[in-house]
C-alpha cells in the first residue's frame, strides 16, 4: 500500500526526475505556457511555485537558492526580473493546469500548464460571473411540463404568423415598384 507517499516517480530515476523538472521549469519560465502530460504538469506545479515565491523578493540569498534548483542563470534572471515582480501581489497559486485531451500516439492525458499572471484569455467561468447572469441550457423555458393544448396553440400561432410574413414581402415589392415608377416618370 502506498499510504502517505508524496510525489510521482514518472517512471524515471531520481536524477532523471530532477533533470526533467529543471527542464520543464525553465521552459515554463521562458514561454509562460507549455503543453505536457497531466502527471508532469501537476508535479511541476509543486516544483516551480516555491521558486516563484522566492523570486518575489530579490535578494542574493534567494537567487542562490533558486539557482541551486534550476542551474541556469538565464532562467533565474527571467524569474527574478519578470515573473517574480508580476506575481508580487498573489499569495500563491501562480500556475494553472488545464486538461487538454489525449495524445494521439499513446493516448496519454495531456495538459497545458501556464503562469496565471501571463494569461491573456479569461477562463470561461469568469465571463459569466462578471455579468451576474446564470446561463441555462433551457433557453428561457420554464420548468413546468407542457400540455397538449399548449402545443396546439403554439402551432396555430406559428401558422397565423406565416401569412403575415408573406404579406410583408408583397408590400415591400409593391413599394419597390412604386419607387421605380416614380423614377421612370422623372
Amino acid at each position: 500500500m502506498r499510504h502517505g507517499i508524496k510525489g510521482r516517480k514518472l517512471s524515471r530515476t531520481a536524477a532523471h526526475r530532477k533533470t526533467t523538472m529543471q527542464s520543464l521549469a525553465m521552459a515554463l519560465i521562458r514561454e509562460h505556457r507549455i503543453v505536457t502530460t497531466v502527471a508532469k504538469a501537476k508535479e511541476l506545479r509543486g516544483y516551480i511555485e516555491p521558486l516563484i515565491t522566492r523570486a518575489k523578493e530579490d535578494t542574493h540569498h534567494n537567487r542562490r537558492q533558486v539557482f541551486s534548483s534550476l542551474q541556469n542563470n538565464d532562467a533565474v534572471t527571467t524569474l527574478f526580473t519578470e515573473v517574480g515582480p508580476k506575481s508580487k501581489d498573489r499569495p500563491g497559486g501562480y500556475t494553472r493546469v488545464i486538461k487538454a485531451g489525449h495524445r494521439k500516439g499513446d493516448g496519454a492525458e495531456m495538459a497545458v500548464i501556464e503562469l496565471v499572471d501571463y494569461n491573456d484569455i479569461k477562463p470561461e467561468g469568469s465571463s459569466s460571473a462578471s455579468t451576474g447572469k446564470k446561463k441555462t441550457r433551457r433557453a428561457g423555458k420554464s420548468n413546468a411540463p407542457t400540455s397538449t393544448s399548449e402545443t396546439k396553440s403554439k402551432t396555430e400561432r406559428s401558422k397565423e404568423e406565416e401569412p403575415v410574413e408573406e404579406t410583408k414581402s408583397e408590400e415591400v415589392s409593391t413599394e419597390d415598384s412604386e419607387d421605380t415608377a416614380e423614377e421612370e416618370a422623372k
